[in-house]
């Protein structure tokens, strides 16, 4: 793998409250390089929203977070809310889940692109408004001159969705976080997203993280996932590598429950029994034992450690790593998860 432009290390964030402390995200790493696609999945309260808002600088006081963010070699865990403010929008930007509540309701959706493009590049007026017009044209919105000029509510949500990104890639950042962008999207308007991203991969070289429940579309954009369990990494791979070959349980299991063409009403869905467990403690055990049918009393001594296949402490780029004492065999899933 080339140098990362994006490091995470360690990551850690939990939230204090009265009666209790939440332990969101628990020592997550991952790199990403310039061009590469990182896909992050796993079940909702996982802690994949936390990581990336954690990356971004974004959580409230409340939360304490751990561990180092570089990009591009420049640390930002800890960095003040001025430092931030000169690279959120510029070097790093995010694409939130709901656009309808993200953007802001009473400014058009043109006076929000240009507002980035004024600040972080010190575009005129009017050199601003021209360059917003091409951004609208290149995440494929008709008519860009006139939608200028008209509100978010006004919007379809894939158009919405679309100015997000535009104001998202407005400064050609060199890492863009995408937090379920098709979520709520018909097949159509999200076919049109997906080539939005990759276009915008193809031209600008931009690294993208992108968190999705849906395996589908991590088959189709993705170069590597990341899977996500209670807040702790339990398996990254090559995407074709892990749809083939699952190694930990809880990733077999998340497969297991894809919907496959012609398969329905001649099979039960497979499902995961029992619950997530309680973030209020991050015991040092696997957390998904209470939950695997491989699990054994190795399992419930020790934390696993997040490890490559061959046995050594992981690395970053192509390896296959799981965090499981009982990986499962190299005995390939059917490929129709991929088609």
């Amino acid at each position: 793998m080339t140098t990362p432009v994006l490091s995470v290390r360690d990551l850690s964030v939990s939230f204090r409250g009265d009666a209790r402390t939440v332990h969101a995200v628990d020592s997550v790493s991952y790199d990403l390089a310039a061009g590469e696609v990182l896909a992050v999945v796993g079940e909702s309260g996982c802690g994949k929203s936390v990581t990336s808002m954690a990356v971004m600088g974004l959580l409230p006081p409340t939360a304490r977070v751990e561990g180092s963010v570089r990009l591009a070699g420049r640390e930002l865990a800890g960095a003040d809310e001025r430092t931030l403010g000169k690279i959120r929008g510029k070097d790093i930007a995010m694409i939130f889940q709901e656009p309808m509540t993200s953007l802001n309701p009473v400014l058009t959706v043109g006076r929000q692109i240009t507002e980035v493009l004024r600040r972080h590049q010190g575009l005129r007026r009017r050199e601003a408004v021209e360059r917003a017009v091409e951004l609208l044209t290149l995440v494929g919105i008709p008519a860009p001159r006139s939608r200028i000029d008209e509100y978010p509510h006004q919007l379809s949500g894939g158009m919405r969705q679309r100015v997000m990104i535009a104001v998202a890639v407005a400064c050609d950042p060199s890492v863009l976080i995408a937090d379920e962008p098709t979520t709520a999207l018909d097949v159509t308007v999200q076919a049109g997203i997906l080539e939005v991203l990759q276009s915008l991969r193809e031209r600008l070289g931009t690294a993208i993280v992108l968190i999705t429940h849906d395996l589908g579309v991590v088959a189709e954009l993705a170069d590597r996932v990341l899977v996500m369990y209670a807040g702790r990494s339990v398996e990254e791979a090559p995407v074709h590598e892990l749809f083939a070959a699952p190694r930990h349980p809880y990733t077999s299991g998340l497969l297991g429950a894809v919907l496959r063409p012609g398969g329905e009403g001649k099979r039960r869905l497979p499902e995961i029994p029992g619950l997530v467990p309680s973030l209020d403690t991050q015991p040092d055990a696997c957390t998904f034992a209470p939950r695997c049918a491989y699990a054994d009393d190795d399992c419930t001594a020790a934390r696993p450690d997040f490890e490559t296949l061959g046995g050594t402490r992981a690395g970053h780029g192509g390896v296959h790593a799981v965090a499981c004492r009982h990986p499962l065999p190299l005995t390939p899933t059917s490929p129709e998860v991929m088609q």
